[in-house]
């Protein structure tokens, strides 16, 4: 018997050293991930096995997310979730600090990775928070391709100039449905929202190698299993129109959902018509989210799940504070 409810749970990130990482997790949001000297990825909610984050407030404090989902099951994330999903939360969400290229890859689709032994595919996007002068975005071919196109291609080094790329800017966003193959560029960081998987197949990694000298594992064959080889037109930008104060939808796929709440003032979201669980992720700012009898902090690089029995939630802004409010359909 349970012996005392369900609150807004906050999680404790996981910290990921990656050989193209950066600082700017550190400089431009006052993340302290110290002893690591660079940081890739700041894994900001996850339910991987082996790599999941746990919670910090509360009694649930140092239980893991799938832990939570045992005890509470469709009180936390909703009945029709939890009939879909069980106790494997369905996605993961992190920011990404790429102070290189990151490598030309592709991700497996559902029926793939169920083929495969994997949970399921990866379908992701990406918000961008900030971008150097000419960084750039890489996602899906301009022509269509062979897979013996592709081979040759990475073989001769050939491969960046059949991706679409555009010039990336803060507030840009990348909707990437699995089997698109993509690289995010040399001085952009960004809040990815995925499918809860960690499955990457490597098709080029710009002749990059490790610390000890050594380049990274690449997964051609693998790749070319799953990659959309048709011409993709246009590129994979999406566009969306805010107002401060309001929310935007930015992204509704089958995996997830994702609103923009750019925050100057108090904002009350009603949520009693909702039999899902809600994200609160801030990537700017400071403020407090108020629900179910608490009052919690949430600052750049934080988020917050708002349990499916929560009947609405008031956001707080100190001064301003930038949230993407992330569930499912």
């Amino acid at each position: 018997m349970k012996e005392r409810g369900l609150y807004p749970l906050k999680f404790m990130p996981l910290f990921k050293d990656k050989i193209w990482g950066g600082n700017k997790v550190r400089d431009l949001l006052n993340v302290d991930y110290s002893p690591l000297e660079r940081l890739g990825e700041l894994w900001v909610l996850s339910a991987v096995e082996g790599e999941e984050t746990v919670i910090e407030n509360g009694f649930l404090a140092e239980c893991t997310l799938k832990e939570v989902l045992e005890m509470y099951s469709d009180e936390l994330i909703g009945e029709e979730n939890f009939d879909k999903y069980g106790e494997d939360f369905p996605l993961l969400i992190k920011i990404i600090d790429a102070n290189d290229n990151l490598s030309v890859q592709v991700h497996p689709d559902d029926e793939y990775a169920w083929q495969h032994g994997m949970n399921n595919g990866k379908t992701e996007m990406w918000y961008v928070l900030q971008a150097d002068e000419d960084a750039k975005i890489y996602c899906g071919f301009t022509q269509k391709e062979t897979k013996a196109d592709i081979i040759n291609r990475t073989r001769n080094k050939t491969i960046k100039e059949i991706l679409h790329h555009d010039h990336a800017q803060q507030g840009d966003l990348y909707y990437i449905p699995a089997g698109t193959v993509h690289a995010i560029g040399k001085g952009v960081l960004i809040a990815e929202i995925q499918q809860s998987s960690d499955s990457t197949f490597r098709i080029y990694d710009w002749d990059r190698v490790d610390d000890q000298g050594n380049p990274r594992q690449l997964h051609l064959e693998q790749g070319l299993q799953v990659m959309d080889l048709s011409a993709q037109e246009g590129t994979a930008k999406c566009h969306y129109h805010y107002h401060p104060n309001e929310t935007t939808n930015m992204v509704e796929c089958p995996y997830f959902v994702t609103n923009l709440i750019p925050l100057t003032g108090g904002l009350k979201k009603d949520l009693s018509n909702f039999d899902t669980f809600f994200l609160y992720f801030c990537v700017a700012g400071k403020g407090f989210v108020t629900c179910m009898g608490e009052r919690i902090p949430l600052k750049a690089g934080e988020i917050l799940m708002i349990p499916a029995i929560a009947k609405d939630a008031v956001l707080e802004p100190s001064p301003m504070m930038e949230i993407l409010e992330i569930t499912t359909l």
